[in-house]
């Protein structure tokens, strides 16, 4: 390859790693027949290829925001934008992946993780994707598995199966609504560093909601915190520290620096 074309491949690598995927500007959710404000005026960037997450008590609003993100519900006010398009319901450039595995038992894991296209595209489409789905068992290290039903796989296993699921649609942007919180620490941890090697691999747009701070902090590039109900982002965290992460790292002053940080916000805004 010339000189002439690598430049021009990493200005155009560098562009799309800067280029805003989904963009949320003053949204605002109030549910009138509970008199509930949900989310006040929350502004929100995901950049191409980053990793961000949402953190906040119980009942500040980040459910009511990935619902609205995923197309789920739509905001009182305010514009929600992917790719340059509105996000009116749900699109099949949304990735999104729940707490529980959801994977049908009667379906092994590779039937379970072509199933988005044979609903969407039909069964031919299906078979077509399947090389591409063992493919994606092989990247979360499930080889051999694709004839497994879900009852035979672990929790971790089966969460695995479910990232293949949400990949198999080719997703701009992954919405991760606390998928390992129902596993043990140390699987949760083992999970996470695969979540992250993972979205390397795939140069994926991801958005986590959790309640961990420390889950929160060694997975992404920038943390969110929200204050209690109305919900507001009261400060975006840039964590600096530096790519791929490890598990030793949560034993550093950095990282313990950081998480007293968002502790310490998050703290300040439970008792304004």
């Amino acid at each position: 390859m010339s000189a002439a074309a690598v430049l021009a491949e990493s200005l155009e690598r560098a562009a799309a790693q800067s280029r805003p995927v989904y963009q949320l500007r003053r949204v605002d959710k109030v549910y009138t027949a509970r008199n509930v404000h949900a989310l006040d005026s929350v502004d929100l960037t995901l950049e191409h290829g980053s990793f961000s997450a949402v953190i906040g008590s119980s009942g500040c609003g980040k459910s009511t925001l990935l619902k609205i993100m995923s197309g789920l519900e739509p905001p009182t006010k305010g514009s929600v934008m992917l790719q340059g398009r509105p996000v009116t319901g749900p699109r099949r450039d949304i990735g999104m992946m729940f707490q529980q595995a959801t994977l049908l038992p009667w379906k092994t894991a590779l039937q379970n993780i072509v199933l988005p296209i044979a609903i969407r595209d039909g069964k031919a489409a299906a078979k077509a994707k399947e090389r591409e789905a063992l493919e994606l068992l092989e990247l979360v290290g499930l080889k051999g598995f694709e004839h497994v039903f879900p009852g035979e796989l672990s929790g971790g296993m089966a969460q695995r199966a479910s990232i293949c699921r949400m990949l198999i649609t080719e997703p701009a942007v992954l919405l991760l609504d606390e998928p390992f919180s129902a596993l043990d620490e140390l699987t949760r941890e083992f999970m996470n560093m695969e979540l992250q090697r993972i979205c390397a691999s795939r140069d994926a747009t991801a958005f986590l909601v959790t309640h961990s701070i420390q889950e929160a902090v060694i997975l992404s590039d920038v943390v969110y915190v929200m204050k209690p109900r109305p919900g507001r982002i009261v400060e975006a965290v840039t964590i600096d520290l530096p790519r791929p992460r490890t598990l030793d790292m949560m034993t550093t002053p950095e990282f313990a620096s950081i998480v007293r940080r968002i502790r310490g916000r998050l703290d300040v805004e439970a008792f304004l």
